[in-house]
């Protein structure tokens, strides 16, 4: 079964790789509904030719108007509905309350501030001190979409911006609050196995696992203007010990005023 679940997910659909911890039931789920439609689509389209040859006008040359009298396409219509009931209720409501549940714990999570704007993706972190600093419009700027206000807030010192390259720890929860600057984004990670609309005016929580070091790719599910093509970003999940020092090494340079947003 494992085989034929691969087969179907790697070789017919073709689905990107799966590097989330919660990504194997999206996949799981997206394989059942395409077997339903599969067989819904074979029953149904063999029931219209047998229809055409059964009910050919050379056979029924007036029309009926009574109609069929038995109840076997009642029982086929509450078999589907029966089918679509169990993927609904036993597969698609458990998946959705796991991945729309209350993200883990701040302290044992990696939290980024995700902004989208005309026509790249920004992040906000918090530096090694593990506090977030304060955030004001006011102070945005083209290098700072978000307004980090290093002057008056201390914790906001060693924070960390980016521009298109995020990094994040392996097996460890990211927890992502997306909004826009402008028009709305949607923030999609196919491998990730995410996709969460960026609206201006608010902040929406998505969190996931990465499972796999590596690079990923990151794109705008949104049509958000002329330069939408350029909304690419990358996602690099590395170890822990890589990402404490990439996280160090971009905390010093923002204290020293020279971070490269590239």
């Amino acid at each position: 079964m494992n085989d034929f679940l691969y087969w179907c997910k790697h070789t017919l659909l073709n689905l990107p790789v799966l590097a989330s911890e919660h990504g194997k039931s999206v996949d799981d789920l997206i394989v059942y509904v395409h077997a339903l439609m599969a067989v819904l689509f074979v029953g149904w389209f063999g029931y219209f030719l047998y229809a055409l040859f059964r009910f050919r006008r050379s056979r029924h040359p007036k029309a009926d108007y009574i109609g069929v009298k038995g109840h076997v396409s009642n029982y086929l219509e509450g078999g589907v509905a029966l089918v679509e009931a169990i993927l609904l209720i036993g597969f698609a409501v458990p998946l959705w309350a796991k991945v729309a549940a209350y993200p883990p714990a701040e302290k044992d999570s990696t939290s980024i501030y995700v902004l989208g704007r005309q026509f790249n993706w920004n992040g906000h972190y918090a530096g090694p001190d593990g506090k977030m600093g304060q955030q004001d419009s006011a102070l945005s700027s083209a290098s700072d979409p978000f307004g980090v206000d290093r002057k008056n807030d201390p914790d906001a010192k060693d924070d960390v911006i980016v521009q298109g390259n995020f990094v994040v720890p392996v097996n460890k929860p990211v927890i992502l609050r997306i909004s826009s600057l402008d028009v709305i984004h949607s923030f999609a990670i196919r491998s990730m196995r995410i996709c969460q609309d960026a609206t201006p005016g608010f902040s929406v929580a998505t969190w996931f696992t990465p499972t796999k070091a590596g690079k990923y790719k990151i794109a705008c599910a949104q049509l958000c203007g002329n330069g939408h093509y350029s909304m690419g970003a990358v996602l690099e999940v590395v170890s822990q010990q890589e990402y404490d020092r990439w996280l160090a090494d971009a905390a010093k340079k923002a204290t020293a005023g020279s971070v490269s947003y590239e």
